[in-house]
């Protein structure tokens, strides 16, 4: 008789702290924001509604390391096309989002290395394929790293999904045509150019270390420089909406007009996209194509104040 007492309450026991997890989890309420802390993420590595996702740039970064439960999406092979210079495609796209068991309920939340400039590709791409319940990790790896957060080396592994894009936003995306309209008086839309100064004033053709993939330095004729550094705090974090209102409105950029970023191969800029568009709300379309296109059309007029020439001895 004891014994099946001894039972029943250990039965009742494990019941209650079961209804005591999902009670948590229900009320453990997903950020509306666009961004999530480290901190909220930290305590709720386990919500059943989330999907953490990795896109990083440095090879074997996530294999060494990650936030226990993502998923790697390799910017290079998974969320481009292998092939011709573009994103991703729209079947290869709903393979990746199935594989990874993302349903239309799922919140994505993306990080990734080198400030979350790849993360925010990530998110872009995701708006243009209609995904909903997108944020970012606000400061990305580096932060969660310098908190000394947990890290895992175990790839999980989740029941795979049917996922469907329901609509193509194509609207986010610039391409030469919309710059040139720009350029030549034809569109009202405002250019920022989200790389250093010195490339912006052509002394530079790339960040230094990296390999210059255009053949002429300078900026697209009428762009403002704002580079996407001054957009975020020390951390990595952003900056409050008031202050990224009043560092854009200092270019003349105040979202009355339609804006256009830009860098040198679209992944920086879209940092600064989706501070305009998701932090601010503002009409942008990020130019992926960027400086390597620009840069490298024959024919197109630029600005170079430095007046530093290719291949010059």
């Amino acid at each position: 008789m004891r014994m099946m007492q001894r039972s029943i309450h250990g039965a009742c026991c494990a019941l209650l702290l079961l209804a005591i997890t999902s009670v948590a989890f229900a009320t453990a309420e997903i950020p509306q924001s666009p961004l999530v802390s480290t901190d909220w993420l930290a305590k709720n590595l386990d919500h059943p509604n989330l999907r953490i996702i990795e896109v990083s740039v440095n090879p074997g970064l996530y294999e060494r390391g990650h936030i226990p439960g993502a998923v790697n999406f390799s910017w290079h092979r998974d969320l481009n096309d292998p092939v011709r210079r573009d994103i991703v495609g729209q079947e290869a796209f709903e393979a990746l989002l199935s594989q990874a068991g993302v349903s239309p309920d799922t919140t994505v939340i993306l990080y990734g290395d080198t400030n979350n400039w790849f993360a925010a590709w990530g998110a872009w791409v995701f708006d243009i394929y209609g995904v909903d319940n997108v944020k970012l990790l606000d400061g990305g790896r580096t932060k969660w790293e310098a908190e000394n957060l947990p890290l895992s080396t175990k790839a999980p592994e989740y029941a795979p999904t049917d996922f469907k894009v329901a609509e193509v936003n194509s609207g986010l995306r610039a391409r030469l045509p919309d710059v040139l309209a720009v350029v030549e008086g034809q569109s009202e839309a405002k250019l920022i150019d989200i790389r250093s100064a010195d490339e912006y004033q052509g002394k530079i053709f790339a960040p230094p270390g990296v390999i210059e993939l255009a053949v002429r330095a300078g900026h697209i004729p009428g762009a403002v420089n704002v580079p996407w550094g001054k957009a975020v705090n020390e951390d990595g974090t952003f900056k409050s909406p008031e202050d990224l209102k009043a560092l854009y409105a200092s270019v003349g950029v105040d979202g009355g007009k339609p804006i256009i970023t830009y860098c040198r191969i679209g992944e920086r800029s879209s940092h600064t996209w989706f501070a305009l568009t998701k932090l601010l709300g503002y009409e942008v379309k990020n130019y992926d194509g960027s400086w390597t296109e620009y840069g490298n059309t024959v024919g197109l007029p630029i600005e170079n104040p430095a007046g530093t020439v290719w291949a010059a001895k």
